[in-house]
């Protein structure tokens, strides 16, 4: 996870056991969805087709994250109704939620649900159907149709990739259910940190102009923040966090 990728022989040097054992290991944690193999090594990262774990996304960009789901919380009023998705952005903001209590927190997130259990003034609704290891969280049909019944104040959500200006993720059940949550509030934040502009996936889930707000992180290109602007998107960009030293938090 610290390293992304690393090829199976350094595996089996590293911790002086057989690459047999190693293979056997890693088919072990494929099967849990918290790596994959390729030829002659094992990796974390994700690409175009396959999303990385969330094992291993919550420990990326952890500073650019609580900066986002900080000024997010700017957004959220006391009595709302929110749908929360499956990013690890969003894990970010549970532990400030009680801050805005009462709520009604609706989520198909499993590590999220564990996160807001017994949170005094927080009304959990736990969204059921599939559950898919690699990101904690149900999707598909039963899933769907749950979303499709409610009616929420705030839908916050991440992405995968921004491409020409549109939210994409590597699969389909992800595209499904983000869009039943999407189409189910009445308004929608999309949390974004600049690591997100330089990646690709391959399904399309919605064009940054149908979200309400979008939210950057201060690292942003500010091309892609002038451009967004531009199109008349109202975009917000969460100041760096601070340490007690009063420096930066952000990571470079």
């Amino acid at each position: 996870m610290a390293e992304g990728a690393v090829r199976i022989e350094d595996l089996a040097e590293r911790f002086d056991i057989s690459v047999m054992t190693v293979h056997r290991d890693l088919d072990e944690l494929e099967a849990r969805g918290l790596l994959r193999k390729t030829r002659g090594q094992a990796t974390a990262l994700s690409t175009s087709l396959v999303e990385s774990s969330d094992v291993y996304r919550s420990n990326r960009q952890v500073a650019e994250k609580e900066s986002l789901a900080l000024a997010a919380l700017e957004f959220i009023e006391p009595g709302q109704s929110i749908f929360l998705d499956d990013s690890t952005t969003v894990l970010q903001l549970a532990k400030y939620l009680p801050t805005r209590a009462p709520l009604t927190v609706i989520t198909n997130v499993l590590t999220l649900m564990n996160e807001l259990t017994g949170m005094r003034g927080i009304s959990l609704v736990a969204l059921g159907g599939d559950y898919y290891n690699w990101c904690s969280a149900f999707l598909g049909r039963m899933t769907n149709e749950a979303i499709q019944k409610l009616r929420a104040d705030v839908f916050i959500m991440s992405t995968s990739a921004i491409t020409d200006d549109v939210c994409f993720h590597q699969t389909l059940e992800t595209v499904d259910t983000k869009r039943a949550m999407f189409e189910s509030a009445a308004t929608r934040i999309l949390l974004v940190d600049h690591t997100k502009f330089e990646k690709r996936a391959l399904h399309a889930l919605a064009e940054l102009t149908e979200y309400d707000i979008v939210i950057v992180d201060a690292q942003t290109a500010p091309e892609h923040i002038t451009r967004m602007r531009s199109k008349g998107i109202q975009v917000v960009v969460a100041p760096k966090l601070a340490r007690a030293d009063g420096t930066s938090a952000a990571r470079h």
